[in-house]
């Protein structure tokens, strides 16, 4: 693609991008980490509150599919502005819905709004990373992660909140939905359907495999690992968050180094290095006689695992080659890959689990090392291969 911008232009749309990724992540984890709230304002068992997860999972998937859709005719600038709108007013609805009925609503648009943001996010990522002509798309999920930060940082600051009242953090999302992002090229047009069919989807599926062990690890660990404290060391109430938390911390710092360790060293090596740490750390969280031990465990695992799906995004983008439509076409569709992982993690995790949650985290630690031989289909050499 013809580099006829400057690099100035292409910073603010790279700086109005990280905020969507951002903005994601602060939402997403302002909701997760209001859900015992949730729970109790509506008075939801477990299993219900499992089916809400699924929903959203499903949702979220569908509307991924939308995004594919939408982005075939129109730019995917629009696409992640309608998203956010979308988030914004369903988590406010989830928050501070009157009504069971509204309550339903908005987790209804949320899902849907949640898989267009997260489809549509990626396409202008790897739009911008072509701009660019280097690794940029670990940075771009490392302010996902900045933004999750975030997020858990003003539950905590207002956990005494009424909960109606901490809809207010749905107010970013409608802000940084009037950002500049990246516009599509003038005279661009709709992906015919055999352009689509005649992507290469075999490496596409070997990269998509690769991200499917990735949200396995990172949805047993961050929807897990609390309750593992909790229940297997009885750890002090106010502690166990912090198996989520310096495990986002350890994924941003990585992300945030990704670019350059990808640069400088290949996506390859990278990853299966990552692999050998994330599987580590697993087992230290497996094997763990405290739980300070456990947290270190969940502190390697993240910095391991963490550039999986920026790069898997990255390779998927690169195999598909063509026009901005076509890559924007295969990575909705690719984006799918996400939920399958994430459902896989929440389930197998404590369904193995479900006697003794050690035993659980023995899936992800096994499945974690498949990106040992899948890492070569991320190379550049690999990723171009027939």
């Amino acid at each position: 693609m013809p580099r006829t911008e400057s690099r100035v232009p292409l910073a603010r749309y790279r700086l109005a991008v990280a905020a969507g990724f951002a903005t994601q992540g602060f939402v997403f984890i302002g909701l997760t980490t209001r859900l015992p709230d949730i729970k109790d304002r509506w008075e939801l068992s477990e299993l219900e509150v499992s089916g809400v997860l699924l929903a959203i999972v499903l949702l979220a998937g569908g509307g991924s599919v939308l995004a594919e859709t939408l982005a075939a005719r129109t730019a995917s600038a629009r696409v992640l502005r309608a998203g956010l709108v979308l988030i914004a007013g369903g988590a406010a609805l989830m928050l501070a819905a009157p009504a069971w009925a509204a309550y339903l609503l908005g987790v209804a648009g949320y899902g849907v709004g949640l898989g267009m943001v997260d489809a549509s996010t990626n396409m202008q990522a790897v739009a911008l990373e072509r701009r660019y002509g280097r690794t940029i798309l670990p940075s771009f999920h490392g302010a996902w992660t900045f933004g999750g930060l975030l997020g858990a940082a003003v539950t905590l600051a207002t956990a005494h909140v009424d909960l109606a009242w901490t809809a207010l953090i749905t107010v970013l999302p409608l802000v940084v939905a009037g950002a500049r992002f990246l516009p599509r090229d003038a005279g661009a047009t709709a992906v015919p359907a055999t352009a689509v069919l005649a992507i290469p989807w075999r490496p596409i599926l070997m990269v998509g495999l690769g991200m499917v062990v990735f949200y396995m690890v990172d949805t047993a660990s961050q929807t897990w690992g609390a309750v593992y404290l909790d229940e297997v060391f009885d750890a002090p109430s106010r502690w166990v968050a912090l198996a989520t938390l310096p495990y986002l911390v350890a994924s941003l710092l990585v992300r945030l180094a990704g670019d350059s360790l990808v640069e400088r060293y290949g996506a390859t090596p990278v990853l299966r290095v990552g692999a050998v740490v994330a599987c580590g750390g697993l087992a230290v969280v497996t094997a763990a006689p405290t739980w300070p031990v456990a947290v270190l465990g969940f502190t390697l695992t993240g910095a391991g695992i963490s550039v999986v799906a920026p790069l898997s995004f990255s390779a998927a983008a690169r195999i598909a080659g063509g026009s901005v439509e076509r890559v924007d076409a295969v990575i909705a569709r690719f984006n799918q890959f996400n939920y399958v992982g994430g459902l896989l993690g929440a389930v197998l995790t404590g369904v193995v689990g479900q006697d003794e949650l050690r035993f659980g985290f023995v899936v992800p630690m096994v499945l974690v090392l498949a990106l040992l031989p899948l890492a070569r289909w991320f190379g550049t050499r690999a990723g171009r291969e027939r």
